[in-house]
């Protein structure tokens, strides 16, 4: 695995000149030479990386899932995040055109965006989910890209890092703008993704193994899904208003109801059945779902 912890190293790997500025970096995708073969060659930066590209004939592997990037998307990596590309067809010519941005977070220091920038959700999506861009919006992003492009290239003066950080901050709230736009217009995909959920949560609330295997979590959910935690949480919420956690706790909750009015067994039975070690715990989150204990709510079943 090659790891980069400077831009400039990158820089040399792929072939490219040295970067106009140790810390940043803006990048024409068609003017880097191709170095991949066709076994994968891994990867972990050591700072962000905001991409606008298309590419054909390269396998790109995120987190163990393959991504085609064929179509237009704009992905964001967060520093220290593994990555593997290889060529598809090395009887194929790989075809790359776009943009990227690679900024180290020593570029941040002392700006408001050194703080706020990992507030940004989409930094812990999976490549998979990254943004598809309509026209419009890629238009936008574009804009911001050359800013900042123009900005790099020019002479590197008390003014620059400001101007900079002033178009990454606008770019980064375009994207948090347009995914929440994604997330809205792809409603039959959001409730199939939906629809899944609840039918995992209701396999395994009635699997005889739940006892031992304990409350699911939502990493174990979202890995059933193939969905990354982040994203998974951010599309409930959008269809739903619930994130994942709580859509847990609520097929918890209706589990836990059946048995507490249609069986015999005490609370401490019921808690274990359905994966907790420790009553209390069982009961504290029944009452802050219900406002009434396990046995209160009982009581109300003659």
């Amino acid at each position: 695995m090659r790891r980069f912890s400077m831009i400039s190293e990158f820089h040399d790997f792929v072939q490219l000149p040295p970067p106009q500025h140790p810390l940043l970096s803006v990048v024409d995708v068609s003017t880097v030479p191709h170095r991949y073969g066709q076994q994968p060659t891994s990867m972990v930066f050591d700072f962000y990386s905001i991409s606008i590209k298309r590419m054909r004939n390269v396998h790109v592997h995120y987190g163990q899932q393959p991504f085609d990037f064929n179509e237009g998307v704009l992905s964001f990596m967060a520093p220290h995040q593994v990555f593997s590309m290889a060529v598809a067809d090395a009887a194929e010519e790989v075809q790359k055109s776009g943009w990227v941005v690679y900024i180290h977070p020593d570029f941040l220091w002392n700006t408001p965006l050194a703080t706020t920038i990992r507030q940004y959700d989409f930094w812990e999506y999976s490549l998979k989910e990254s943004l598809f861009l309509s026209a419009r919006e890629e238009a936008t992003m574009l804009t911001l890209l050359f800013a900042m492009q123009q900005e790099y290239m020019s002479t590197i003066d008390r003014f620059s890092k400001p101007i900079i950080v002033s178009h990454l901050d606008s770019l980064l709230h375009y994207a948090d703008r347009f995914y929440h736009r994604q997330f809205l217009t792809r409603e039959k995909a959001n409730h199939e993704v939906l629809t899944r959920l609840e039918t995992l949560l209701h396999t395994y609330f009635n699997s005889p193994e739940l006892p031992e295997r304990g409350v699911p979590t939502v990493h174990y959910v979202a890995d059933c899904l193939h969905l990354s935690p982040k994203y998974l949480s951010n599309l409930l919420r959008v269809v739903t208003g619930q994130n994942t956690q709580q859509h847990i706790h609520a097929q918890l909750i209706v589990k836990a109801k059946e048995k507490l009015s249609t069986t015999s067994r005490t609370v401490s039975e019921i808690a274990y059945e359905l994966g907790f070690e420790h009553v209390p715990s069982f009961s504290k989150l029944f009452k802050a779902k219900t406002n009434l204990s396990p046995r209160e709510f009982r009581a109300a079943f003659p």
